[in-house]
C-alpha cells in the first residue's frame, strides 16, 4: 500500500509523497517507485511564527484541514491508536 486510501486516491502518476515524520521506508519506498510517485522525507523544525502564519490562513478559509473525528484529552490513548488525532485540552 502507497500510503492510506484517502491520501492515495489523490497520488498521481508523477506525483510527490512526503512523509512526515517517520520518513521514507524501504517498503513505502518500494511502493512509490511501483505507482511512479516520488517519495521524500520532511524534517519539521518548530517554528513558532510559521505556525502562526499557518493557523492564520487556516482560521482565514485558506488552507482546509480535514479532522475525522476529535477526542477529548482523557481519551489519548483511544485517540492515538487510530493514527492522526485531534486532542481538546481546553474549551
Amino acid at each position: 500500500m502507497l500510503a492510506r486510501r484517502s491520501s492515495r486516491a489523490r497520488q498521481r502518476p508523477g506525483g510527490l509523497l512526503v512523509a512526515i515524520p517517520a520518513g521514507v521506508s524501504p517498503e513505502l519506498a518500494q511502493a512509490a517507485e511501483a505507482a511512479d510517485v516520488r517519495a521524500t522525507p520532511f524534517l519539521v523544525e518548530p517554528d513558532g511564527a510559521a505556525l502562526a502564519t499557518i493557523a492564520d490562513l487556516i482560521d482565514a478559509g485558506h488552507v482546509a484541514v480535514e479532522v475525522e473525528k476529535t477526542f477529548p484529552l482523557e481519551q489519548a490513548d483511544v485517540a492515538h491508536a487510530r493514527g492522526k488525532l485531534v486532542l481538546i485540552v481546553a474549551n
